[in-house]
């Protein structure tokens, strides 16, 4: 990335020293300096030198880039100083530059004076930016980044060792704009969320009839080029060290989904394309903004149908569930694996997904029907579940390509051509779980630890992707059971991003594993009472926070705590599920 010098008032102070004045001056010219000021009728005792160093080291700066160092004397004489800055074009004549007047060297000045008036974008900042003046930004143009027109990768000076993912957000009235209050309104949301494994707001600005953001966390990787191609960064790891950090992999992602549910949001677009990580192997998701790299994407074409978000969407998002299955959402981790719709053998071999006999529902006939409201957070757990078993099939060596033709296997018909086959999670359920028998039969035969605790986790997505929104688990119901499995199972002594959120107690205080089958064992009742100090794990005992978890605790720390406030009385917002017409069975397939 290009180094640029950017002169912030410390740069100046230090630089415009009386050796450095001296240095664009002749020998008469600097005997001038400790002479009287030309002004004042004797009522002054400054010296010219004085008024340079406390009142106009900028305008000297500006006089020695236009070659003209010795006009400071006659601009002295006539009062001017820094505060007069910026002095507009049509003011410079004023100056008397030159000994005739010369509209280039004017114009020069007119645009060197904003170098030595930068306005650093601090977080949290919106500023706005005359056209003529200087963003102080250094831009990567190195060749081979992936980068478009609307986004790209920026450092700032006042935040060294950083880079930002800069966004230009089309703001007007015109078909894929937002209006400056939408624009307002997403910048305002935005900055109360911040999450080291969410790509987070830092400021923003406006310039030259452009709207510009800076986000934390530019990515180099998604998920999605993962699951084809395996970048350096993790294919030069050695094996066992690849296999945790997937793992951990996972209980990150988990444990920023807690940040955004604990907080009564949700993310809305979880796929592996919105799932990033950099080339420090930092996994993290996409913003849920609509300032995200996605949505400055679709703004130019919204009629183009997402194949991977339909593929990873939960399915009542496509077509509405049986209504035998509406109320309250509930717990399904913390109940008895021995029911007929959880079932599990104790080598962890076998899945069942729940139907909730959605299977015997016809989407065709739900089209017309009254659109039913969603749980954005219930199809946040769907969508996470079918992440997390292509990352357990990336783990096992189980190529995305071979997963998608098993889902879609049952859709194919004898004969050439036709349509493209529905790959879809939520339509092919039975070839799941068919795919996570294999995962869990292939991690069986493993000797690295880390294989262990495959099963476990692949019984935890089987709830994940339960077709009954209310039965699949909480976020920190997910979270709590991915830690005991990578702590236990994996023996990863200290995962990554361990942390509790809020005061309450989730009910994992009767969550157990058994480790002579590697199964869960939870009762089948959950306690009751008074909400506890803090999320338990086992009876009685505290998890203890990592060093990696401090450190972020400390980084979050501010805009955070004020959200967690906020999470008491927040609610989750009813979306509305999107209903596709066009085939009989209400799929675009």
């Amino acid at each position: 990335m290009s180094t640029v010098m950017w002169w912030d008032p410390s740069r100046i102070e230090a630089t415009v020293t009386r050796q450095f004045v001296c240095s664009h001056l002749l020998p008469d010219e600097i005997k001038r300096l400790d002479l009287p000021l030309g002004f004042g009728d004797g009522l002054t005792d400054g010296t010219y030198w004085e008024w340079i160093d406390e009142k106009a080291k900028r305008i000297f700066l500006i006089l020695s880039d236009l070659g003209v160092p010795d006009q400071i004397f006659g601009l002295i004489d006539d009062s001017w100083d820094d505060d007069d800055l910026p002095i507009p074009l049509d003011q410079i004549e004023r100056l008397a530059l030159t000994a005739t007047r010369d509209d280039k060297i004017e114009k020069r000045f007119y645009s060197r004076q904003f170098h030595y008036l930068l306005k650093f974008i601090e977080k949290g900042d919106y500023l706005v930016y005359e056209d003529a003046e200087v963003v102080p930004l250094n831009v990567d143009k190195r060749i081979g980044l992936n980068l478009s027109a609307a986004v790209d990768r920026v450092e700032l000076p006042n935040r060294p060792g950083e880079v930002f993912s800069r966004r230009r957000i089309p703001v007007g009235t015109g078909p894929g704009y937002l209006t400056g209050e939408e624009f307002l309104y997403e910048i305002n949301k935005a900055k109360n969320i911040e999450n080291i494994h969410l790509a987070s707001y830092y400021g923003s600005y406006v310039h030259q009839g452009f709207a510009y953001v800076l986000f934390s966390l530019p990515s180099d990787f998604s998920l999605k080029s993962l699951l084809v191609t395996q970048p350096s960064s993790v294919k030069s790891l050695a094996k066992q060290d690849r296999r945790h950090l997937l793992m951990n992999w996972i209980h990150c992602l988990v444990d920023a989904l807690c940040y955004l549910h604990i907080r009564g949001l949700s993310h809305g677009n979880i796929k592996p394309s919105t799932v990033l990580y950099n080339s420090d192997n930092h996994i993290f998701y996409a913003d849920i903004s609509r300032l995200s790299v996605e949505a400055i994407a679709n703004t130019s074409d919204k009629s183009a149908f997402d194949k991977e978000a339909y593929d990873y969407a939960a399915p009542e998002q496509w077509y509405r569930p049986s209504a035998s299955h509406s109320g309250q959402r509930r717990s399904t981790l913390v109940g008895s694996l021995s029911s007929t719709s959880t079932s599990t053998s104790s080598d962890n071999s076998t899945f069942s997904i729940n139907r909730g006999g959605s299977e015997s529902v016809n989407p065709a006939s739900m089209l017309h029907s009254p659109t039913p409201s969603l749980n954005p957070q219930a199809v946040d757990i769907f969508s996470l579940g079918c992440v997390i078993l292509e990352l357990l099939s990336f783990m096992m060596k189980r190529p995305t390509r071979n997963f998608a033709s098993h889902r879609a296997a049952r859709h194919k018909q004898a004969g050439r051509g036709g349509a493209v086959l529905d790959s879809s999670f939520h339509k092919n359920i039975g070839q799941v779980e068919s795919w996570m028998v294999g995962l869990a039969k292939d991690a069986s035969k493993k000797e690295d630890q880390a294989f262990r605790g495959v099963g476990p986790m692949l019984q935890v997505v089987a709830r994940m992707l339960s077709v009954v929104p209310q039965d699949r688990p909480t976020a920190q119901e997910v979270e709590q059971s991915t830690y005991r499995i990578l702590t236990e199972n994996c023996q990863i002594a200290e995962p990554h991003c361990v942390h509790q959120y809020g005061a309450w107690d989730f009910g994992f205080s009767n969550l157990s594993i058994s480790r002579q089958s590697d199964s869960f064992n939870i009762p089948t009742r959950r306690q009751s009472g008074s909400a506890r100090p803090s999320s338990r794990i086992g009876s009685g005992s505290y998890r203890p926070l990592s060093s990696s978890s401090i450190q972020e605790r400390d980084m979050a720390s501010g805009s955070g705590s004020r959200a967690m406030q906020n999470a008491r009385i927040s609610k989750v917002r009813n979306w509305q599920a999107h209903i596709y017409a066009g085939n009989n069975d209400g799929s675009p397939y």
